[in-house]
């Protein structure tokens, strides 16, 4: 049976992670919530979203392409964002020096997930449902 097409409730599936595994009590992955709180930081899902669709952008492009975005804050979840090893900084000297930010191997993994947070997004946020 295809991802998505169980008839099994979200409490019947697999855990997230194996320390999660059946217990006599629910337990939160680490992992998982150290995921969530990096990838669900403001603004941060929509820096990834942008840079895996256009692949290697410049400051700017990322900055236009996210509306009500500060420079500072961009600056600073790129920043972070390198920290994790999930985008890459590229300088090329110039003149004019140019810097362009891409998503890692580590950062493109996240695509599948991202795109079916996307998927349940237009689904149940995108009505007035």
């Amino acid at each position: 049976m295809a991802p998505g097409t169980s008839t099994e409730t979200a409490a019947q599936q697999r855990p997230v992670c194996a320390e999660s595994a059946p217990q006599a009590k629910p337990a939160c992955c680490p992992y998982f919530h150290q995921a969530v709180e990096l990838i669900g930081r403001r603004w941060t899902g929509a820096i990834v979203e942008i840079l895996m669709q256009g692949g290697s952008l410049r400051f700017s492009t990322i900055a236009s392409a996210v509306p009500d975005l500060s420079d500072r804050m961009l600056s600073d979840r790129l920043k972070e964002l390198e920290s994790y090893a999930l985008v890459e900084r590229t300088v090329f000297p110039g003149p004019p020096v140019r810097v362009q930010y891409a998503l890692t191997q580590k950062g493109l993994e996240l695509s599948p997930a991202l795109w079916e947070l996307g998927r349940w997004a237009r689904r149940w946020l995108g009505t007035s449902a």
